[in-house]
């Protein structure tokens, strides 16, 4: 049977057919779907979110050591979470198969950077798969398995946005049949890494490199695909794809396993070719590896870039600078002429109010990653620096102890990030009593990445009710003594807590209570309507970013454009009624009832 699968969809798929036991991960895009989809499709797995990816990792260790088959997903930022566990698990190795998914971000469509984790499985001395299609990313969680079992080692699976998101066809199988599952072997040499047993254990890795070095020469994952051309390309994962899309019939060494190289068999490849361009997105990973080895007539870079994603259209333009190709295809649109969409905050979006008061009160506001980050952007700008998950606090300890908080430091960020790695942050400024306010914006749900539950939301990725963190009772855990909660959607609420905290000597919480307004989805309240005659055009109800109000063809007497709003965006969350001084804005019922 064949069904149409995202990458994303067909990893899932993999795991199933693979016979894994258990996987884990935090969500992030583009990795998320994978999780998601295992819950959804195969409960025959034990599948969970985690607070945070170095748990998530350390929780699949568990289950490998155990004997179970495991599966751990994260974007390519949340390897930096686990990379503690993951250096040293390439030390211990496995038991039963271990397979990590990193799916990288090009162009960074939903990340904060675009860092190139093939570095990672070099760095730990790891092997990484890299498919370039949806067959391939389910064929690859198998094949992972069978390797890190072969050779007693964690094995990365490199993904790419283009890869997680786009479809094709995927042959279904039946699951294997594995053998009795194993049981943990109590060998304290091998897994208890006191600085005797990793001694032993570090000469065990470089071993198993140098016995890797071997089998990936001989491996179907690296093939040459030939047409008797003078031109050679190496390249793997999506830019496989653009360079078949632009140079269909031109000798190709497909790269499956990018780590360790099979170094002997470029080399032939390299030496029956005239020319040879390497094609890869991001960093030089191929090129330098393969130019250190002495095959120095071999380029890449100086045609195609390190930064963000390759396309057939960049791949042609490449190709034609380096002589491979005489034209290239015309694009049919420009980047610059599609409609601008810029990022927003959604209609009746609870931060919203909250990013609206910080503004007004001028605050500093130190950041993190969540759908909040939004609040940086124009009308709201009120939100000023964005590091990694977690950092917020910490960033606001450190401006504060360095310039002193006379004006003001609130560090802002959500309920999932706060358990993420927002914890250790909050403790520190108790310890070391920092004068700054806390806001942790509690949307009950990981709502960036699509609606993800977390502990504190009350279910686990698998649907069952469990217990759920209690904000407040944390924080006084932790040593808060200051800890309030409001609406956000309260203006004047809001106004006056915020002031407060921010003016109470040492470190103090803010929680908000309202929850996401489209996870779970629910029945808003009726649209509010703005009545023109009352409307001055002062504008205050543009400046919270609202995509709900729009300026009116009505101008005022000094030509300033009055407000209307679309009912169809509009949740009635009267934010925009609350800053309205002329009372302009009313419930579209009231409205009628005006006219």
């Amino acid at each position: 049977m064949k069904k149409l699968l995202s990458g994303n969809e067909a990893v899932a798929r993999g795991a199933y057919e693979a016979g894994v036991k258990l996987a884990a991960a935090y969500p992030g895009t583009p990795s998320t779907e994978i999780l998601e989809n295992i819950a959804a499709h195969y409960p025959s797995l034990y599948a969970e979110w985690s607070p945070n990816e170095k748990v998530a990792f350390e929780v699949g260790i568990g289950a490998s050591l155990g004997g179970g088959r495991t599966l751990v997903t994260m974007k390519h930022v949340g390897v930096n979470v686990a990379a503690d566990p993951l250096m040293t698990f390439a030390y211990t190795g496995v038991n039963a198969g271990f397979v990590f998914v990193s799916a990288d971000d090009p162009s960074m469509h939903s990340s904060q950077n675009e860092q190139d984790n093939r570095y990672y499985a070099k760095f730990a001395q790891i092997p990484f798969l890299e498919p370039s299609d949806s067959q391939e990313s389910k064929e690859m969680v198998l094949q992972s398995l069978e390797i890190s079992e072969k050779f007693d080692s964690p094995v990365m699976l490199r993904m790419t946005t283009r890869i997680s998101h786009s479809k094709g066809i995927v042959d279904m199988a039946d699951p294997v049949k594995l053998d009795e599952q194993k049981q943990f072997d109590r060998d304290l040499a091998k897994y208890v890494m006191l600085p005797g047993h990793a001694r032993a254990r570090h000469h065990a890795v470089l071993e198993r490199t140098t016995a890797l070095a071997e089998y990936v020469e001989n491996s179907p994952l690296n093939s040459v695909e030939e047409y008797g051309t003078d031109v050679g390309i190496i390249t793997g994962g999506i830019a496989y794809q653009y360079v078949k899309d632009v140079v269909p019939e031109t000798d190709v060494f497909k790269i499956g396993i990018g780590f360790p190289l099979p170094l002997k068999k470029i080399k032939a490849f390299v030496e029956s070719h005239k020319q040879v361009i390497i094609v890869e997105e991001l960093e030089p990973y191929y090129e330098e590896i393969i130019r250190a080895a002495g095959m120095i007539s071999v380029e890449g870079k100086k045609y195609f870039g390190r930064e963000g994603e390759l396309s057939p259209y960049r791949v042609a333009v490449g190709l034609k600078e380096a002589g491979v190709v005489d034209e290239v295809p015309e694009i049919t649109f420009k980047e610059a002429e599609l409609f601008p969409r810029p990022p927003i905050l959604c209609p009746g979006c609870p931060h919203r109010g909250l990013f609206t008061v910080l503004k007004k009160q001028k605050l500093t506001v130190t950041g993190d990653i969540g759908c909040y980050t939004l609040g940086t952007l124009e009308p709201l700008a009120a939100l000023h620096t964005c590091i990694c998950m977690g950092a917020s606090i910490g960033n606001a300890i450190g401006m504060e102890k360095v310039n002193g908080s006379e004006k003001g430091i609130v560090a802002v960020l959500g309920d999932s990030t706060f358990l993420h790695s927002g914890l250790s942050g909050l403790m520190d400024a108790v310890y070391n009593q920092s004068n700054i306010t806390v806001i942790i914006a509690d949307n009950r749900i990981t709502a960036m990445t699509g609606g993800q539950q977390h502990p504190g939301t009350g279910y686990t990725l698998m649907g069952k009710k469990t217990k759920s963190v209690d904000f407040v009772e944390l924080c006084k855990a932790l040593g808060v003594e200051s800890i309030r909660t409001l609406d956000p959607l309260n203006y004047e609420e809001t106004m006056k807590i915020v002031k407060e905290e921010v003016e109470r000597p040492g470190p103090s919480v803010i929680i908000t209570t309202q929850p996401c307004v489209l996870m779970p989805k629910r029945i808003m309240d009726m649209p509010y309507e703005v009545i023109l005659d009352e409307c001055n055009g002062c504008s205050a109800c543009f400046r919270i970013g609202c995509p709900a109000i729009l300026p009116s063809k009505e101008l005022t007497e000094k030509k300033r454009p009055k407000a209307e709003i679309d009912p169809a965006l509009c949740t009635g969350c009267t934010l925009c009624a609350q800053v309205c001084k002329p009372e302009a804005i009313v419930l579209k019922q009231a409205a009628e009832m005006v006219k």
